[in-house]
């Protein structure tokens, strides 16, 4: 096993982590009856969702799931090629 191996190896694994743990920490989605009674409420506060903590882990999210797809397309390409 090469170093170059063993360091893409430990990002995927890393960034696999991470994923787990954003996914994790993000509020569910479903809100029932009393989310779409109330739903109008929260119209006021639609200027700032892009702030909100919720939004940083959903972008977050997006971003390691890019990063993991990048590592682990390299890590394949690396094996089947530089072998």
């Amino acid at each position: 096993m090469s170093v170059l191996e063993i360091i893409l190896g430990a990002a995927i694994f890393l960034t696999a982590i991470l994923i787990i743990v954003f996914v994790l920490l993000q509020e569910g989605h479903q809100q029932g009856l009393s989310g779409a009674i109330a739903g109008g409420a929260e119209t006021f506060f639609g200027k700032n969702k892009g702030r909100t903590l919720e939004n940083k882990l959903v972008k977050g999210t997006a971003v390691l799931a890019v990063i993991f797809f990048v590592l682990a397309l390299a890590t394949t390409l690396m094996l089947l090629f530089l072998r």
